[in-house]
């Protein structure tokens, strides 16, 4: 499929029918899966053979996304999680054990941020967080013999900086470590970091890619470019044979296809946060209008942004499409066409008057969600990342007064209307 543009890979990618087989793709809703003699089922488990047994490790279904996932990407291969904070676990946890180390930027979502501070902690694995901003020397001193990988989000959740991932490529391999970006919010509609270095890519699939907040869930897409061999003992989870599967070597078995064949094999099917094959087939009911939404998205949160800048009730707006903006150079450079549907912004006031205006919003509504289609807000000090300080909220990028708002595609006159009369209530 790479062949094809991302607009076509949307709608025809990961599954192409065959004479008399269905043109949507079917929901395979089968927990198991027979075979004639007990040697067949015997080579599937030893890795000896390619097929399905059971759909906690491979289904169908989920493999149809998955690869239409991957194309997107300009991956080789990926995998459906659960969750995106699944993807995100399992993407890390896939070359991490107790005693191991990693860094990441310290403005992403808050539930990325206490999963690695607080839960990961407690298994052994510790994180350093570092400015993004920072210069190539803070960031390098954040790293040790022990450390296993870099993380970043392509956008960060809610603050909106943009990660310069072709910086963050160029230190992660002087240490002889991958680059792990979370795409979710910029989709690869609006950017592939592969092609800037980047070696693995998770999402949270509940969000623009599902784009209608029906089905939870998430994906690993692995670019099949970083050389584990070359940094042999260090990824020895990957370079050694495994005692789970009879001494066998992912690296020399499936070559670029390692990474993603140890996280389906191993991790998957011990800790088995599987997407089900429903939520799958209503993930790519998303996909096929993926590279359409974005475009209203975009369009929609720059005339957002525009009048946000202009209003002299705001304090500040944080988005990367406005000139001026922290991050617009970065944004020209990565995100060309549109960065996402994400703006923050603070009113004059403070916190008290950013949850009375979000109070007399009509039509967006408060949610958790952030990136579907219906235009909502959030008040993330008090919702997603009120389990921090506000110490760690500044480090995350986060102000006590930002109001998150998701821009969705309705008519963008309704949406600055509703922003207006809230503003003046």
């Amino acid at each position: 499929m790479k062949k094809f543009s991302p607009a076509t890979i949307c709608v025809q990618g990961g599954w192409t029918p065959k004479k008399g087989e269905p043109r949507v793709l079917p929901i395979i809703q089968s927990t198991t899966f027979k075979y004639d003699t007990s040697e067949q089922m015997a080579q599937l488990f030893d890795l000896e053979a390619e097929g399905y047994f059971y759909t906690r490790l491979q289904n169908p279904t989920n493999d149809a996304v998955a690869a239409k996932i991957a194309a997107l990407e300009g991956g080789v291969a990926a995998m459906l999680t659960s969750s995106g904070q699944a993807a995100n676990f399992y993407a890390i946890f896939n070359i991490c054990q107790a005693g191991d180390h990693f860094v990441s930027t310290s403005s992403i979502y808050g539930g990325t941020y206490n999963l690695f501070s607080v839960t990961m902690k407690k298994l052994g694995i510790e994180v350093t967080f570092v400015d993004q901003d920072a210069d190539d020397a803070t960031i390098l001193a954040a790293f040790r013999p022990n450390t296993k990988l870099l993380f970043g989000e392509t956008i960060a959740n809610p603050g909106c900086s943009v990660l310069d991932i072709e910086r963050m490529a160029r230190i992660a391999h002087s240490q002889g470590v991958p680059l792990i970006v979370d795409n979710t919010l910029a989709t690869p509609i609006n950017c592939r970091p592969f092609e800037w270095g980047c070696d693995i890519v998770t999402h949270s699939t509940t969000k623009y890619m599902d784009g209608h907040a029906t089905a939870v869930g998430g994906a690993i897409v692995d670019s099949g470019n970083f050389d584990w061999e070359a940094h042999h003992d260090r990824f020895a989870c990957l370079t050694e044979p495994d005692a789970s599967y009879h001494g066998l070597v992912y690296t020399q078995r499936f070559g670029k296809m390692a990474y993603i064949t140890k996280a389906t094999s191993q991790v998957m099917r011990d800790l088995g946060s599987i997407q089900s094959p429903q939520n799958a087939f209503l993930l790519n009911i998303g996909l096929e209008t993926l590279h359409l939404r974005m475009q209203r998205h975009c369009s929609n949160a720059q005339r957002v942004a525009e009048y946000l800048q202009a209003n002299e009730r705001v304090a500040w707006v944080h988005y990367c499409g406005l000139p001026g903006d922290k991050y617009y150079e970065l944004g020209q450079k990565y995100l060309p066409n549109g960065s996402c549907g994400v703006i923050s912004f603070g009113l004059k006031g403070g916190r008290d008057v950013a949850i009375r205006f979000m109070d007399n919003l009509r039509m967006a509504a408060i949610v958790t969600h952030v990136a579907d289609a219906r235009t909502s807000v959030l008040h993330p000090a008090s919702h997603t990342h009120r389990q921090l300080s506000d110490e760690q909220l500044r480090e995350a990028g986060v102000d006590p007064d930002l109001i998150r708002l998701s821009v969705g595609i309705e008519d963008v006159d309704d949406i600055i209307a509703d922003l207006q009369q809230a503003m003046e209530a």
